[in-house]
């Protein structure tokens, strides 16, 4: 008979796997990490404030020390074209599957611009001289940044206009591009971060500098195969649709990925079939109740796509943009209830979408004040503000 997992008890997964839950907090940046696959790096401060969530003791040194000092976690571009804060023993499995797919996308796309800008005439021999000259101005060890980079490499020169006559008109430069593509296939690295932690001003440097070698990609089998076992490990069970959005990948990959790590169907609550790991089947034990308070674009709230066990569907607008993108998030017992915003002075307040109990209530309360005092006066700015952050109720 096949397993069946009710909402409640995802949600209970949910809670005790992130680090949310009473008693489940993590004592290090990287295994709060490791738990959550990786954390979400798109916007800088995602980063920080997801750790913070589940690590009480990491403060911003702490992270920053993860980041560019023992390197347990590495940004690198991936699932979705999303940049992501990954494991280093994951960046094998991610070369090879999610991020190749980016790769050979952004390849394409540089291709493409470099010779509608009539910078080339031949854009993929553009891209080559270009690349290599990139990779030996980095030989000598250093780390740069992008405008470094276009200063003292010639072969990066180049700009093209996107987007006109729309009020998104813009003239780009072409470097950028071409440091995706290599950042994309592994061959340099997000290194030291030249701004605050609040913002990304990243330096680029060879894989060889940051991480003492190249790091060679398993085959894209093998690659999707790993991200999935990791995936269901930390939001498991899920669907095969939910992969799919996670991944960015194919229905065909997927499958292969599922019956390759040996998954296991069971019965979701909606009557869809969802996935678990042969070794994780054993009913979850239930969680004391919890509130966290979780940023924008955070892990939890993207895990999945199909994310009716822990938001009403008629919320989604809410909390989630048109592409996707979720604002910032407050939950009770598994649930999003509501969201957080800062004044100007910095003081962190809650936006509530639906009602939430007393004693519940006042956990945020207090939950909001940890993170105000966390974050000592810096307001965190950000493009993803949902509904529920602009005109909560």
């Amino acid at each position: 008979m096949m397993r069946h997992v009710s909402d409640a008890e995802r949600r209970v997964r949910l809670g005790v796997r992130h680090g949310l839950a009473p008693g489940t907090a993590f004592d290090a940046v990287s295994a709060a990490t490791r738990a959550l696959t990786v954390l979400h790096a798109t916007e800088p401060s995602t980063v920080y404030l997801s750790l913070q969530a589940r690590v009480p003791s990491a403060g911003v040194a702490e992270i920053d020390a993860a980041l560019y000092d023992d390197r347990s976690v590495v940004k690198q571009l991936a699932m979705r074209r999303t940049l992501f804060g990954f494991p280093p023993d994951l960046l094998p499995a991610a070369l090879g599957s999610a991020s190749a797919r980016v790769a050979a996308q952004q390849r394409a796309l540089a291709v493409r611009m470099a010779v509608e800008s009539g910078v080339a005439e031949d854009g993929a021999a553009w891209l080559a001289r270009a690349s290599a000259a990139l990779l030996e101005r980095l030989s000598d060890g250093s780390a740069l940044s992008a405008r470094r980079l276009r200063e003292d490499v010639p072969e990066l020169g180049g700009q093209i206009d996107v987007a006109q006559g729309t009020k998104y008109a813009a003239t780009i430069s072409l470097a950028p591009r071409v440091l995706t593509v290599l950042g994309a296939e592994g061959s340099v690295f997000r290194a030291r971060n030249e701004g605050h932690w609040r913002t990304s001003r990243p330096q680029w440097t060879l894989a060889e500098s940051w991480l003492g070698g190249r790091v060679e990609p398993l085959d894209a089998g093998a690659g999707y195969a790993e991200l999935v076992r990791r995936w269901l490990a930390s939001f498991g069970p899920g669907t095969e649709t939910d992969l799919v959005w996670w991944l960015g990948a194919t229905k065909t990959a997927v499958r292969r990925a599922l019956a390759d790590v040996g998954a296991v169907p069971v019965r979701l609550d909606s009557g869809a079939t969802g996935w678990l790991l042969a070794d994780d089947m054993a009913e979850a034990a239930p969680a004391e109740p919890w509130v966290a308070l979780l940023p924008t674009l955070d892990p939890t709230t993207m895990g999945w796509k199909e994310r009716d066990f822990y938001l009403d569907p008629a919320l989604v607008g809410e909390v989630f943009d048109r592409n996707g993108n979720a604002g910032t998030t407050a939950w009770v017992d598994g649930r999003i209830v509501g969201a957080w915003v800062q004044d100007p002075a910095g003081r962190v307040g809650l936006r509530f979408a639906v009602d939430v109990p007393a004693a519940a209530r006042r956990a945020l309360e207090e939950a909001a004040e940890r993170l105000t005092v966390w974050l000592d006066g810096q307001v965190i700015s950000t493009v993803y503000k949902s509904a529920l952050m602009t005109a909560g109720r």
